[in-house]
């Protein structure tokens, strides 16, 4: 990429760029934005989203995007693909990946429990996104990935996902459970059948037979799906990789970006950069003489309208100091807002165009 700005620069050597932030803050749009700009780099570049909403496909103009890379139409250069996470077809593809047959995949998909855990357990559409992530750069397909995450509190669990997949494959209670099945559906342990009898007392007997089911399938697999995760996890924290925050000129909106740095920052991340999108314009670089604020009709009137919004921007640029000061020395790139609906991808050249001046 050439590096028009500081901002730009720091992604030179990025071959993952994860983007973060808050909700509504045209998150999406600058990471579709920011792919486009890779892509005209000559680059091939993949976006990814966590969203389930059709944001990024409609921002990149293409009417679905699936687990599967999608090519954008009318790239000009290079290449650019989308794909939307499906975190079920995701988790199927590393039964398969693992087991050590079809027969042990099938049976491990078509079990109840494991349905459940695909669909609705707490952690995994995070921890199969950052999957998913793992696998883009691996295959070799691409120079950089984009990655559209949700919401900022979201996004900190995309960077905890592979951690609590490797504590759950160590805690005890799952180890006790795969005990019978590595012994080959011997007599369990009396601690063991004391578990699944309480376990069962509660959540009836049916979900503990599930239970037993899925894990005597899954024996074997839990070496592989730990030596994953503990990729996945050394895959977030290469020096390739660079999390950018995106947020706005609002007050809780840069609170939760600087909360976000400050996690980050905590597990030994740095910010790469910050994009600051939809900040007022100043349109008079000095105070508004008293004399035409106070001026009858039309005139006072438009006179006292721009004193509002160069307080507006005032503020705004206040309350960006202090992130500012915290992401240093990462660089700030501030984007104007407009009235502009960004549906295509010549209004994201547009917004590109903004980040490289």
């Amino acid at each position: 990429m050439t590096a028009a700005t500081p901002f730009l620069a720091t992604l030179e050597s990025a071959d993952v760029i994860v983007c973060c932030g808050p909700g509504g803050v045209g998150k999406t749009t600058v990471a579709a934005t920011l792919a486009l700009l890779l892509a005209e780099e000559n680059k091939r570049v993949c976006v990814l989203t966590v969203d389930p909403a059709r944001r990024l496909a409609d921002a990149l103009g293409i009417e679905q995007a699936a687990n599967e890379p999608t090519p954008v139409p009318g790239v000009s250069h290079g290449s650019l693909d989308a794909l939307m996470l499906d975190a079920e077809g995701t988790f199927d593809s590393l039964i398969d990946r693992y087991a050590s047959s079809e027969t042990q995949s099938e049976a491990i998909k078509a079990n109840r429990l494991y349905k459940s855990l695909a669909t609705a357990l707490s952690g995994t559409q995070e921890y199969m996104a950052m999957e998913k992530l793992y696998e883009l750069t691996e295959s070799g397909a691409y120079d950089v990935v984009v990655v559209d995450t949700p919401p900022t509190r979201n996004a900190l669990d995309l960077l905890d996902a592979p951690r609590r997949l490797t504590s759950f494959l160590e805690n005890r209670i799952f180890r006790a459970l795969l005990a019978p099945a590595r012994a080959y559906l011997r007599a369990v342990s009396f601690a063991t059948r004391a578990l699944l009898s309480t376990i069962g007392s509660v959540a009836g007997a049916e979900l503990v037979a599930d239970a037993v089911t899925f894990f005597q399938a899954f024996a074997g697999m839990e070496a592989g799906f730990a030596a994953r995760a503990g990729a996945v996890h050394d895959r977030l924290r290469a020096p390739g990789t660079a999390f950018l925050l995106i947020t706005s000129p609002r007050d809780d909106a840069i609170a939760e970006a600087r909360f976000f740095a400050d996690k980050l920052s905590e597990t030994g991340v740095k910010t790469a950069g910050v994009v600051v999108n939809r900040i007022h314009p100043t349109f008079w670089n000095s105070p508004v003489p008293a004399g035409i604020l106070e001026a009858p009709g039309a005139l006072g009137a438009l006179a006292r309208n721009l004193a509002e919004l160069e307080g507006v921007a005032d503020a705004e640029r206040r309350s960006l100091d202090g992130l500012i000061a915290a992401v240093a020395p990462a660089p700030v790139a501030q984007i104007p807002l407009t009235g502009e609906d960004l549906h295509d991808l010549e209004g994201l050249g547009r917004l590109g165009r903004q980040l490289k001046s």
